[in-house]
This record gives structure tokens, sequence and C-alpha cells, in this order.
């Protein structure tokens, strides 16, 4: 079982806002927070979010990038992933393979794939039953 990831953030305000708003809606609850950071937990996993000094701002993340590529969820249903889909697109939030969507991941795979605030990959998976 994982135990928490934690990405360091471009502007912790914004990242806030975006996953807290999304992250609610999957059943975590805030954990911590402190000056420059924030986490999130649901049952014995956590997601840290801290802000990166300016220094290291020179080179904005980029998923094709060595390291993390997306975060990918588990939705609750179908329901919810179109729920969260309205959503994105009412907030102004890049939905990515939107000619594909949901099917992007593959005819069997129901799914939204979205940006976070620093162009992180999310992905919302529903159940395949």
């Amino acid at each position: 079982m994982l135990h928490h990831v934690e990405i360091y953030v471009s502007d912790l305000e914004k990242s806030k806002d975006f996953w807290e708003w999304l992250l609610s809606k999957l059943g975590y609850e805030q954990y911590q927070e402190w000056e420059h950071g924030i986490s999130w937990k649901f049952k014995e996993t956590y997601l840290v979010f801290v802000q990166a000094e300016k220094r290291f701002l020179d080179l904005p993340f980029h998923r094709s990038r060595v390291g993390l590529n997306h975060l990918a969820f588990h939705a609750k249903s179908k329901e919810q992933v179109d729920e969260i889909t309205k959503e994105l697109d009412s907030k102004g939030i890049n939905i990515l393979y939107k000619d594909r969507h949901p099917y992007a991941g593959g005819i069997d795979y129901y799914a939204v794939f979205f940006e976070d605030p620093d162009r992180i990959k999310v992905e919302l998976v529903a159940p395949t039953n």
C-alpha cells in the first residue's frame, strides 16, 4: 500500500484550490497544513503539495520528462466521472483527449483525463464492472 506522495508545485494557492475541490469529491480529508504546504488523506495514504522554492521554478513540469507522468484515481462510478467532467469543463480546467472522451484509455476504460495548475496529468477512472 502506498504511504504518501509529495509533489512540489509552482503556486501553492492555485494548487490548493484545485486539489481541495477534487480530493474532497473523492473522499480525501485535509490532513496537515503549514506555511509552505498542505496534505489530504484517504485511509492510510496521503498526498502532499509543497511550494517549490523560487530558485527551482525556472524549468516547468512536463510529464514526458523523467519523473512523474500522471496520478490516477478511482471513481465511484461512471456517473461520478461524468459529474466531475462537467465540473472540470465549467471551471475551465483543461480536459485532455476530448475527442476520445470518455474512452481515451480504450473501449473498456471509462475515464476523464485532465491537468492540474502545473499541467500534471490527472486521471479519474470508473470501475470496470
